[in-house]
């Protein structure tokens, strides 16, 4: 398979005219320079880093509540709501999110999965036939855990996480935990557990961000939804200047899973270069899991997205890196190519 028109090639996204050879066995073979007519933009698919599509029952509900009103166990909105669904609503709502997110170039998503051992269940159940690695970052048990591809703790203000966090290194698999999403006080306790990844950190505190810079600890920040929330957001330059930073677009019931946008909002946030976004939204996400996609060069597994440089949105763009991440949208998706479609 060949793919032409101005590649992203690399980690820096240096726009290259030419084409990208994928082999038989799905990985990228070169990226090779040449004069060809395609408008086309050619990217490397997007890894969503931090998801809940578990409440896609229940878009835009809540308005206006703070968020331990929405999210809080057990009472919060969004759990009176999960039990309250059918299995097959639940089932039903994931599926549809994740078609949605594999349409707008997401290759995987980080998922923290509700629902002990039946959320991993459900959410296999929702992603089978969809070509995207809906990965399970369990919660509830161990158990769980070992049933999914990882472990998604609430925050270290809600319980301790000892055991799971042995048995998730002992396991061999990722721990990923909320912290300093309301305020700075669960920051430490989430750091003491020596975490693969942190998600949100709003409230971080000098002491922390050094902490953070010296146990290489990267985070995942989700600027739409600690704007709906109204608690604040990331210190994004801050962070970047200490460790890697992911994108992710958190809960469905309050944004959609769209990587274009949370992408867009970040660059209008922050001083925070395109290309650094674009990392952010694809390869970091990607080693933070461990997965074998996220640029494009020889050897990788060709996780890529066509975007229309020729749409109405993006004719006559100047730059295609801040075009991919400030401009661009679902609707300029041409393809998504993973090995097995």
């Amino acid at each position: 398979m060949e793919l032409t028109g101005t590649v992203l090639r690399g980690r820096e996204f240096e726009p290259v005219e030419g084409r990208v050879v994928v082999g038989d066995d799905g990985r990228i073979e070169a990226v090779e320079e040449a004069s060809v007519e395609s408008t086309d933009i050619v990217v490397p698919a997007f890894v969503n880093a931090h998801t809940h599509v578990g409440d896609s029952i229940a878009k835009e509900a809540g308005g206006g509540l703070s968020l331990e009103e929405l999210v809080a166990p057990p009472d919060g909105l969004k759990h009176r709501l999960l039990r309250q669904a059918s299995r097959e609503e639940l089932i039903e709502g994931m599926r549809r999110s994740l078609r949605y997110m594999r349409r707008g170039g997401t290759a995987a998503c980080l998922d923290f999965r509700e629902g002990d051992v039946e959320g991993v269940e459900m959410l296999r159940e929702a992603a089978d036939g969809i070509d995207l690695d809906a990965l399970a970052f369990a919660r509830g048990s161990i158990e769980a855990m070992k049933a999914g591809d990882g472990f998604g703790a609430s925050g270290a203000n809600d319980a301790t996480f000892d055991r799971e966090r042995d048995a998730t290194r002992e396991a061999g698999k990722p721990f990923g935990i909320h912290a300093g999403e309301v305020d700075a006080s669960d920051v430490d306790p989430a750091l003491d557990l020596e975490p693969d990844f942190l998600v949100h950190v709003v409230h971080p505190e000098p002491a922390h961000l050094e902490r953070i810079a010296a146990q290489e600890v990267p985070v995942v920040v989700c600027p739409r939804s600690n704007l709906v929330t109204d608690v604040g957001l990331s210190p994004y330059e801050e962070l970047a200047e200490r460790t890697m930073l992911a994108l992710g677009t958190d809960n469905v019931f309050l944004n959609s899973p769209s990587m274009f946008r949370e992408m867009a909002v970040l660059s209008k946030l922050s001083d925070l270069p395109a290309a650094e976004i674009l990392r952010m939204a694809t390869v970091n996400g990607a080693e933070i899991a461990d997965l074998e996609y996220g640029l494009i060069e020889p050897g990788r597994e060709a996780r890529l997205l066509v975007i229309d440089g020729d749409s109405d949105n993006l004719a006559g763009a100047q730059d295609p890196v801040r075009a991919v991440v400030r401009r661009a949208s679902v609707d300029d998706v041409r393809d998504v190519i993973t090995p097995s479609a």
